[in-house]
């Protein structure tokens, strides 16, 4: 069976509560629980990690070189700052999908630009939480 690393950065631990008229009001658990038995329909071993800690992401990259088929990689704010994230997916040549909520492109100017995506395969954003069941079927069909 195929894997996909479903990574989470800083703040996502909050979803449910944290301003629900951009993010929604689905938790990350129960984001999490769908993409489990999405992943099983798919024929995919969907494996969920959260960290508000930018090394420990880029760790989490570095384990998954050579043992996943794909990740689904939402930075949060880590997605317009963190060129070690960028550094990280060229350098283990990962097939990662960038996944947002919403959609960074009608936010704050700041939020405009991705390192992540520079290195990206695909992005999937502004879908809510149906963001990453949408990139999900992306990563099955790579």
């Amino acid at each position: 069976m195929r894997k996909v690393l479903v990574l989470n950065g800083p703040n996502l631990n909050l979803l449910g509560t944290r301003e629900p008229e951009i993010y929604g009001h689905d938790t990350l658990a129960d984001i999490e629980a769908r993409l489990i038995k999405q992943g099983q329909t798919l024929g995919l071993e969907v494996e969920c990690r959260q960290s508000n800690h930018e090394g420990v992401l880029v760790d989490w990259l570095h384990e998954a070189r050579g043992r996943v088929h794909a990740v689904l990689l939402n930075a949060g704010a880590y997605t317009h700052t963190s060129i070690a994230l960028l550094d990280a997916i060229k350098a283990t040549e990962l097939k990662v999908i960038e996944v947002h909520l919403s959609d960074p492109e009608t936010r704050e100017a700041f939020r405009h630009l991705s390192y992540v995506g520079m290195a990206a395969v695909d992005c999937v954003k502004g879908l809510g939480a149906k963001s990453y069941e949408v990139a999900l079927e992306r990563a099955a069909a790579l």
